[in-house]
């Protein structure tokens, strides 16, 4: 058994061997919940290593995912804001348009920048 934290987030590593072959599981050491994936290698360390690339990579995926929705949501404030705009003072409705989509999308690439790297 190995605590690791990541992120923000500790997590128990269990490993067991069956014939041969190690599965490691993880746990959140907060609440012992299961969570994520189970991982397999020839080895315990084999499989560790795979488990904690994973739960490295859930946690890039989270905080990317939640920078879209956080952009998104911008956005969306944003369109809804641009009705009651003073044309006079500040950027442009478009202007403020134009930067809270662009925002929207550099989140969008990031988020699948990070999900093509998801281990296997």
């Amino acid at each position: 058994m190995t605590d690791i934290l990541i992120g923000d987030r500790r997590y128990r590593l269990l490993t067991t061997e069956r014939d041969g072959r190690w599965t490691a599981r993880a746990e959140r050491g907060d609440t012992g919940d299961p969570f994520g994936v189970e991982c397999t290698g020839d080895s315990e360390q084999a499989a560790t290593a795979r488990l904690t690339r994973w739960l490295e990579w859930q946690s890039e995926h989270t905080a990317a995912l939640e920078d879209l929705q956080s952009a998104e949501r911008a956005y969306h404030r944003t369109i809804a804001g641009s009705a009651f705009a003073s044309p006079t003072e500040g950027p442009s409705a478009l202007e403020m348009q134009k930067e809270s989509l662009e925002a929207v999308e550099n989140a969008r690439v990031r988020l699948d920048e990070v999900r093509a790297r998801k281990p296997e």
